[in-house]
């Protein structure tokens, strides 16, 4: 079964407690974005991750099937990913996820 938006937010909010001291929400792109240190690193849209990629890894992230750039406009977002529910249907597999976004925003401080 399909995670709803709201269950995949609860499931960031738990994977995020390691650095709940650092970690903010705020509503963006359409959805809920954890924010770290300020800078957005990891959300939920449309029942989809989106998540913040240091550039020298976004070749290797997307070769998963579960992946693809992330794009609104017709024009892909520089170090923005979209990932299926498929893609993070296990916690092990979300917390890889918020360990780059988070990868991610450290290295923008």
């Amino acid at each position: 079964m399909k995670d709803t938006s709201q269950e995949i937010v609860l499931r960031i909010r738990a994977a995020t407690l390691p650095w709940t001291d650092q970690m903010t929400e705020k509503k963006m792109f359409g959805g809920t974005c954890f924010l770290y240190k300020g800078k957005m690193c990891v959300g939920e849209t449309k029942k989809r991750l989106m998540v913040r990629i240091v550039p020298e890894k976004m070749k290797d992230v997307l070769k998963d099937p579960n992946v693809s750039p992330m794009d609104f406009t017709g024009k892909p977002m520089k170090e923005f990913i979209f990932v299926t529910q498929e893609g993070f249907d296990t916690e092990s597999k979300l917390q890889q996820w918020i360990e780059l976004g988070v990868e991610h925003a450290a290295s923008k401080q």
